[in-house]
């Protein structure tokens, strides 16, 4: 019974499921929701809204002219299922889904664990 209770589904990809469970339709691993497309690892800069983060992720590129490196990001608005907890500051993982609203185009599916 333990199991039916935690039951999740595939998703297709490698990742943790999350320990918790959920009655989200919008959850990728205990609603209907399918993933597809990128996998973006970022940082929770905002989990201010209801079932929705900001992940903000960071790059470098070196500009050889100028020896220079130039640091850009880019902000993601992201789907956060009740299953999966996550605050300001943690790292995770979001990838691409079908629009759920006018900017949320992708769902967290994994929290990263801290390497500290």
């Amino acid at each position: 019974m333990a199991e039916a209770e935690n039951a999740h589904r595939d998703i297709g990809i490698d990742v943790n499921p999350p320990a918790g469970t959920c009655s989200d339709d919008k959850c990728p691993f205990h609603g209907h929701l399918k993933v597809r497309g990128m996998k973006i690892v970022g940082k929770v800069v905002s989990a201010k809204m209801q079932k929705t983060v900001v992940v903000e992720k960071l790059r470098e590129r070196k500009i050889t002219k100028y020896e220079r490196i130039q640091r850009t990001s880019s902000k993601y608005t992201a789907h956060l299922p009740p299953c999966i907890e996550v605050v300001e500051g943690d790292e995770v993982m979001i990838m691409e889904c079908r629009p759920l609203a006018k900017m949320v185009s992708y769902v967290v599916i994994e929290k990263k664990e801290a390497s500290e």
